[in-house]
């Protein structure tokens, strides 16, 4: 089964790396109006006008954070579907459990969050317009990886399932009901009902 790959790392020189890490890690600690270039410019060490080369605007700044914390979360995808290449419900359980450990210590979703409280209320529009984006391109990859596995679905049935998936893990990134890993048992067990398939032995040993 051939892996698909995660969405491809932007073209950038060598300083566009440390200047998003560094807009991540102000965001979180002092929220997105305290962002400036001038800033990131003293953080990274670069002139402000080698911000700008890089980046562009504070609003392809926003979009460059976004898309570098999603390309974290398919990454995690991947590799848990690559450790379960012949067991589809041992791999959604592996990379639902790993995207919401991963979200749990993710500075840029706590500063979203605050941002949802009234603290900080500017970045949250900029992630509203590429909601459906983001989406889309989750979901593109997920649907990807687990028609790998020749599922016993259509086409618009496995959309529908991908779908269904994407939004409770989101739902639950921004407001736990669980653990990591009862959230992951709980969907692993409604894809075994869902792909009509036994739960796998470890999945059984798990509940």
């Amino acid at each position: 089964m051939t892996a698909m790959s995660v969405l491809p790392v932007p073209a950038g020189g060598q300083y566009r790396q440390p200047i998003i890490t560094a807009a991540i890690e102000l965001t979180a600690k002092s929220g997105w109006s305290a962002v400036t270039m001038a800033r990131l410019a003293d953080l990274v060490g670069v002139s402000r006008q080698t911000v700008y080369n890089e980046i562009g605007s504070k609003t392809a700044l926003a979009e460059a954070m976004i898309s570098h914390e999603l390309r974290r979360f398919l990454a995690v995808v991947s590799t848990a579907f690559d450790r379960h290449p012949d067991d589809l419900v041992e791999a959604i359980y592996d990379a639902v459990r790993a995207v919401l450990e991963l979200a749990d210590d993710n500075i840029l979703l706590r500063a979203i969050a605050s941002a949802t409280h009234g603290t900080d209320n500017e970045f949250l529009p900029l992630l509203t317009t590429r909601a459906g984006t983001l989406l889309t391109e989750a979901k593109a990859v997920l649907r990807g990886r687990v028609r790998g596995y020749a599922p016993p679905l259509d086409d618009g049935q496995l959309t529908v399932v991908m779908d269904l998936v994407v939004r409770t893990v989101l739902s639950h990134v921004m407001q736990p009901s669980g653990t990591p890993a009862e959230t992951a048992d709980g969907l692993a067990w409604v894809a075994t009902r869902v792909l009509g398939t036994a739960p796998s032995a470890s999945m059984r040993t798990r509940s």
